[in-house]
């Protein structure tokens, strides 16, 4: 008895399949330098709690901030990540946006210059989480691995001093917060100027397929594009 339920596939290509299918893409503005300066404003404010700049009772105007300005910055990027059909810009700024959330609700309803367990343990799992994105952008852009990179560490250090209430990694997690803060700075406008110009104007470091996207043509953008996700049966 023949089994008809997985028919054998031809491996030459159907030409009336492809002569009928057409694949619209949708040009849009680079959504990280949007991710990278809410990221930013994000690590530098909580550096200032961390290093005794702002007092612990501006707690609560800190959450309100990031609730209010770095959290829907970071989803919109993330959003426009995926619709641009990069999955390290969409999962970087997802996590990001989710771990913000998660401090600025955290910090509204603590007591002043507390520290939270639970949101240590967060910190720690998003330090890891955040380090996938990371590892994938460095076949492209390391300027963005540069900058996720340094995030595990903030949130790793961060993490740390939640669950020993250590002063030391408090203000070690401070001080990376402000290299993040630069980091990102940086990258944001590198990335701004690179798609305004069309063109590389601070390095960006990008190579492979990363620098191809920038200095190669349009067939190499469309190469292997039947087996993106959207255009593919499966993700």
């Amino acid at each position: 008895m023949t089994d008809n339920t997985n028919p054998p596939t031809s491996a030459k290509p159907d030409p009336l399949v492809e002569q009928a299918t057409r694949i619209v893409l949708r040009p849009i503005a680079n959504p990280l330098p949007l991710g990278f300066l809410a990221l930013g404003a994000g690590t530098s404010l909580l550096s200032g709690l961390q290093l005794g700049w702002l007092p612990p009772t501006d707690g609560h105007q800190v959450a309100v901030v990031l609730l209010a300005f770095v959290v829907p910055l970071q989803m919109t990027a993330s959003l426009f990540g995926f619709l641009a059909r990069d999955a390290v810009a969409g999962t970087g700024m997802g996590i990001l946006a989710g771990t913000w959330l998660s401090i600025s609700l955290v910090t509204w309803s603590a007591a002043p210059g507390s520290t939270d367990k639970a949101l240590g343990m967060l910190l720690l799992v998003a330090a890891l989480a955040i380090t996938a994105p990371a590892i994938a952008s460095s076949l492209g852009k390391l300027i963005a691995t540069a900058v996720l990179g340094t995030t595990a560490l903030r949130f790793a250090s961060t993490g740390i001093y939640h669950l020993t209430g250590s002063s030391s990694w408090k203000h070690a997690a401070g001080i990376v917060g402000l290299i993040l803060f630069a980091l990102a700075t940086y990258a944001a406008f590198a990335l701004l100027l690179e798609d305004v110009r069309r063109a590389t104007l601070l390095p960006t470091f990008r190579r492979g397929r990363g620098r191809s996207s920038i200095a190669g043509n349009l067939r190499e953008q469309l190469i292997s594009i039947e087996r993106e996700a959207g255009v593919r049966e499966q993700l």
